[in-house]
């Protein structure tokens, strides 16, 4: 089995680069996950309440696994140890792991809504969505990540860093 799963990765407090490579690091060794491929990293303005900006990335894994529910349990685990809390809705955080796809698999389970539901609403994801996989179809949708990203208003500042 190799399902392929998308992940986006955010830190907005110190020190960023080192969450993120320290995240990436914790992904990889997931006793399932046969390969990561990760997007640049890319600098943005905060969403919401959060004063800092935000380093954001997605990658790609490829899992021989068919249960999303325990890779999100993962994807918690890891932001738990990198101090992640949920004090402030969409507030600064130390990292942040949302799982945005899971093969074609569509899910309305409160507790693993999949594809994530705000994927196509969201500039800093299908940047670096698409700079992996531009040919990527949300299953919701139909579209591919290049037409979302297209369908985008007026673009935010969104800068390669890394």
């Amino acid at each position: 089995m190799n399902t392929p799963a998308f992940v986006a990765l955010g830190a907005s407090l110190p020190p960023r680069e080192e969450t993120l490579t320290s995240a990436r690091a914790h992904l990889a060794a997931l006793p399932y996950v046969h390969a990561l491929t990760a997007s640049s990293v890319y600098e943005t303005e905060p969403v919401g309440p959060a004063e800092n900006r935000f380093l954001n990335q997605v990658v790609r894994l490829d899992l021989a696994l068919d249960d999303p529910a325990l890779v999100l349990r993962d994807l918690l685990a890891i932001e738990a140890v990198h101090g992640r809390t949920r004090l402030i809705h969409w507030g600064d955080r130390t990292l942040d792991l949302d799982l945005l796809s899971f093969g074609d698999l569509v899910s309305d389970d409160p507790a693993c809504v999949l594809p994530h539901p705000r994927l196509h609403e969201r500039d800093f994801v299908l940047v670096p969505l698409c700079e992996l996989a531009p040919d990527w179809v949300h299953p919701r949708l139909g579209l591919t990540a290049a037409a979302l990203l297209a369908a985008q208003p007026a673009p935010r500042t969104i800068v390669r860093r890394l």
